[in-house]
Formats: C-alpha cells, sequence, structure tokens
C-alpha cells in the first residue's frame, strides 16, 4: 500500500509539471489528460489531505487559461472529468475560489450536450460526470454561485439528450439533480420551468419518451414546490391543461 501511494503521489506530480507546459499536439494533451483524470480517479477522499502538495500543483495546472480556454470539445470533456474528480476528492471543500468554480460549470454543464452519443470517445467519462455531480450536490453549489444560466441550460441538456439506451444510473442521476435543483431553491423561474412543461406536452414530436418519463417523475417528486409555480406559468403561458401529460393537471389541481 505504502509503494502505491507513492508511485501515484510522483504520478501526480509529473501530470503538474506536464500540464505546466501542456502538449501542442490534440492527441498528446488529450492522452495527458486521460492520464491525469486516471490518476485523480485512484485518489481516495480519506486520503486527499496526505496529497495536499500533489494535488495543489495539479488543481493550479488544470486551471492555467491555456487548458481552461482551449475551444477543442474533446479536450473540454476531458477536463471537466478531471475537475470532477478533483472535486470529488476535495469535497465538501471546493477546489477553486468562485469565479474559478463557475468556469469549472460551465466545462461540467458542456458536457452534456450530447450524452446521448455511445460512439463518443467520453461517453463513459460524461456518465461518470454526471454520476458525480449528483452524488457530491454539486447542482447546491451552482445555486449557491448565482449560476443561472449554467442551471437552465443542464436541465435544457437532460431533456434533450436522455435515451431508452442509457444506463439507469443515468435517469436517476439527472432526476436527482433536477429535484435537488427545484427542492433548494428559493424561487423557480418561468425559464426554468418551461423545458419541464415543454417534455410533457402531448404529440411533442422533438421531446422522446423516456423525456416525458423524466419530466413527469420530476413533476411527481416535487408537486407539492411546483404547484404555486406551475399556476403561474400556464397562466402566463396561456396553455390548456388537456395538451399535456395527466400528471401536470394533477400537480397543478394538487391531486
Amino acid at each position: 500500500m505504502a509503494s502505491f501511494n507513492k508511485e501515484l503521489e510522483q504520478e501526480l506530480l509529473q501530470a503538474a509539471k506536464s500540464l505546466l507546459y501542456p502538449p501542442s499536439s490534440l492527441n498528446n494533451l488529450l492522452r495527458l489528460l486521460c492520464q491525469v483524470g486516471s490518476c485523480l480517479s485512484r485518489v481516495e477522499q480519506s486520503r486527499a489531505e496526505s496529497k495536499k502538495k500533489e494535488l495543489s500543483s495539479l488543481s493550479k495546472a488544470l486551471i492555467a487559461d491555456e487548458l481552461i480556454n482551449n475551444s477543442d470539445v474533446d479536450v473540454k470533456v476531458a477536463l471537466a472529468y478531471c475537475f470532477s474528480e478533483l472535486t470529488r476528492i476535495t469535497a465538501p471543500n471546493a477546489p477553486y475560489d468562485d469565479h474559478q468554480m463557475k468556469e469549472v460549470f460551465g466545462l461540467i454543464v458542456s458536457s452534456f450536450e450530447i450524452l446521448y452519443d455511445k460512439s463518443s470517445r467520453w461517453y463513459e467519462e460524461k456518465i461518470l460526470i454526471l454520476e458525480l455531480v449528483a452524488k457530491l450536490r454539486l447542482c447546491v453549489l451552482m445555486l449557491d454561485l448565482e449560476c443561472d444560466d449554467l442551471i437552465l441550460e443542464m436541465f435544457q441538456h437532460f431533456l434533450e439528450t436522455i435515451r431508452e439506451h442509457h444506463p439507469e444510473t443515468v435517469f436517476s442521476s439527472m432526476k436527482s439533480i433536477m429535484v435537488l435543483v427545484l427542492d433548494e431553491s428559493d424561487d423557480i423561474s418561468l425559464d426554468l420551468l418551461s423545458p419541464i412543461i415543454d417534455s410533457v406536452k402531448k404529440d411533442n414530436e422533438v421531446s422522446l419518451p423516456i423525456a416525458l418519463k423524466l419530466g413527469e417523475s420530476v413533476l411527481q417528486s416535487c408537486a407539492t414546490k411546483l404547484k404555486p409555480y406551475l399556476r403561474l406559468a400556464v397562466n402566463e403561458l396561456g396553455i390548456s391543461l388537456d395538451d399535456y401529460s395527466d400528471v401536470l393537471a394533477s400537480v397543478y389541481n394538487n391531486r
């Protein structure tokens, strides 16, 4: 065990050094970030304090402008995975300051955009990111940091990318995150509620049956909290409950 820990410490330090001068080749950079993610995934939360020096060096290297502002989609997802693992290790404390965490959350949310694509080289990592966001309740920190636009974007991604072929943990993680956001919100905007309402509309050619199921499940879980907001939304949008799932009418009427 001691030799394993020593080896892991050396890998973390070497990764941090390599990231200070990241490879110019995209493939080499992705390979390096994959190695970093693998290293971080092996760090137990209980041993974070003993690796404080190594983790500090690595966290500083990951948040560097050259990496965080990289426009390549694969780099963004690879970074998001590294950040999610780093956040797991340092929980309940955030690894960065508020401004930097907003940048981290931006990358994390963007990784959910095409979660339906099983052929993506980062498909499994995207699911792991989603699971960590749910498990660590990171959406609560997003609320605290007033990341309203990112939360809305995240809801939209969930309802647009959920697929029947996803493992059950994807559905449960999405639902858990959405319910937690709604339960913890002091106020629920029409903008945030609209994607959920749209997902349960009958004959919706855009929304898939699994998205309908997700929307209904979230509505049922937050029925008491959502009722007054749904009443406002229905009146403001001028919609007919007959055009929507029975679940929406049930919550609206609080049955």
